[in-house]
């Protein structure tokens, strides 16, 4: 009988609640457990203000709930690695992934987790403003429009439950529904309705959107009587904000299992898809409910029928999957800044660097920025002590500020073992989703870091100097993505610089280049561009 540690009972993609509700199953089951997400963990759940129909919880917000569900999946085994599929194989009895990060993963299960994207209209304007009054994340870009007017376009459980969030924000917000009535349910949608801040139109669409540097003008039609009415602002701006429904994320998997027209994922009773060890769960398969509840189940499901389906492929290979030595799934809690969850990940992380990078903090007097700074590295030097930390305050120490060249502070700034920067810098505290990305980075510092594949590291090296700052916002689940990539460059080559800057705490440059959405890559203070890019559509872009 063969003995392998370098193959996975199941390798589960996507970490939102259908992966993280298998991953539950999966783990308790005593399967070894990996699962694949390309930024955080939760999905939709994570952007989600309040969940309020999940039985028997009266009310939570989905990033919580989504802690607590990853929280359930690492007690019972399962291990998590951030990583953005590119390639799969699921043509022999081992499966295999790769991500465009260079890491393959070999597993005798697969279960494709990966969930939808928000759909675009396609109206006149939409693409050119996009991050300039057109938004489709209340959580990631409502703060924003405060005191504007803000459109919400869709007439489902996403449209309503966004339209309440943004009223915390927003001076007014108008529902644009094309249909006669709300699509979600009838207690949402009296709340939307009973609203004092909320007007709903209905039989009514959006026609385009106009401005110059950002939306200044939108025209709307109501289907039923032909009649038109703009909305018009000379200045500043107004929001509108995209929710009609999703469109799956299966590009990388056409070709080795069927879909549909749509590009869903058809599958039996099990979660099964036409290829045997092949499942798909949550909001990538086509359904008619699609909703937490239901995205829970499917994980369930597919996490118990692969758990069989692996057993009898085990017996007909006549192997046995090991758990690594080294994985560490369960913690203890350090201190009051990280949970045990983010314990156990820098104690991880950091007892695979090769060597030392200097955490260094230029700080601010009289700055709340600072002082919540100071206390992030305090919290960090509790959890573990493999990385100096320095910390001064601005012009303590002119030899170090230097090296950075950065006109923006409070700054956190890693610098390599030579005490050469590395071009890597964050404007802010890097907690939240952000966490994930300092760890990266200080791994990626130290070595060996993460693979890429050697034809585009070698492109990366060939680039010409630049400046990256990613704009972010800690809320925004999918502005890592964007950071860790930038990042990663900049380690490659010493002629990048790659700062986060979190824009709570940076408003001029929110108002110098008109940005109203994140993640926002401003490139040699001149250029912006928004939303998530590979680390290949980053050197298309630069080369």
């Amino acid at each position: 009988m063969a003995n392998n540690s370098n193959i996975y009972d199941l390798i589960i993609v996507g970490a939102g609640a259908a992966g993280l509700s298998a991953a539950i199953y999966a783990g308790r089951a005593k399967m070894k457990t990996l699962v694949v997400e390309k930024s955080d963990v939760g999905g939709q759940i994570k952007i989600t203000a309040e969940v309020a129909n999940y039985p028997g919880i009266v009310s939570v917000s989905g990033a919580d709930l989504a802690a607590e569900m990853k929280k359930q999946a690492l007690n019972f085994g399962a291990t998590f690695v951030t990583g953005d599929i590119s390639q799969v194989d699921f043509s022999q009895d081992i499966k295999s992934v790769q991500t465009q990060q260079g890491d393959a993963y070999s597993a005798l299960g697969v279960i494709i987790a990966t969930g939808a994207k928000p759909r675009k209209l396609g109206f006149e304007g939409e693409q050119e403003f996009v991050g300039r009054g057109i938004a489709y994340c209340a959580t990631c870009d409502g703060e924003f429009f405060a005191g504007k007017d803000v459109f919400v376009i869709g007439a489902g459980f996403a449209a309503a439950e966004e339209a309440i969030f943004l009223t915390r924000y927003a001076s007014k917000v108008t529902v644009i529904a094309r249909k006669p009535e709300f699509s979600c349910s009838k207690t949402i949608a009296d709340k939307v309705l009973a609203h004092e801040k909320i007007e709903v139109k209905f039989n009514t669409e959006l026609l385009y959107v106009r401005g110059d540097k950002v939306v200044k003008e939108a025209k709307f039609v109501n289907n039923q009587t032909k009649e038109t009415w703009l909305h018009k602002v000379d200045k500043g701006t107004f929001g509108v904000f995209i929710f009609v429904g999703y469109e799956p994320e299966s590009e990388v998997f056409k070709g080795h299992v069927l879909m549909d027209e749509k590009g869903y994922i058809p599958i039996d009773e099990d979660m099964q898809t036409n290829v045997p060890g092949i499942y798909a769960a949550g909001d990538i398969r086509p359904k008619r409910l699609r909703q937490l509840v239901t995205a829970t189940s499917d994980g369930a499901v597919a996490a118990t029928a692969a758990e069989k389906y692996i057993a009898d492929i085990k017996s007909k290979l006549d192997i046995v999957i090991t758990a690594e030595p080294e994985q560490k799934s369960d913690g203890h809690i350090e201190d009051e800044v990280f949970d045990e969850d983010v314990s156990t990940q820098i104690k991880y992380v950091m007892e695979r660097c090769v060597e030392d990078v200097i955490i260094c903090a230029i700080l601010q007097p009289n700055c709340p920025l600072s002082d919540s700074i100071r206390g992030f590295l305090k919290g960090f030097s509790e959890v573990t002590d493999r990385m100096p930390i320095r910390i001064y305050e601005k012009g303590e120490s002119p030899e170090t500020e230097a090296k950075i060249t950065t006109e923006h502070y409070p700054i956190i700034a890693l610098f390599d073992k030579s005490e050469s920067y590395t071009g890597i810098g964050f404007h802010g505290v890097p907690g939240g989703h952000e966490l994930e990305s300092f760890i990266l980075a200080i791994y990626n510092a130290a070595g060996p870091g993460q693979s890429i594949p050697e034809p585009l590291e070698e492109r990366i090296r060939k680039l010409k100097p630049c400046q990256l700052k990613i704009a972010v916002s800690l809320s925004c689940t999918m502005c890592p993505e964007l950071v860790q990539n930038c990042q990663r460059m900049a380690m490659l080559n010493k002629d990048i610089s790659a700062e986060m800057v979190d824009l709570q705490f940076f408003s001029e440059l929110r108002e110098e280049f008109d940005i109203m959405s994140v993640p926002a890559l401003i490139v040699n203070d001149n250029d912006v561009l928004f939303g998530k890019k590979s680390i290949e559509e980053l050197v298309i872009y630069l080369e």
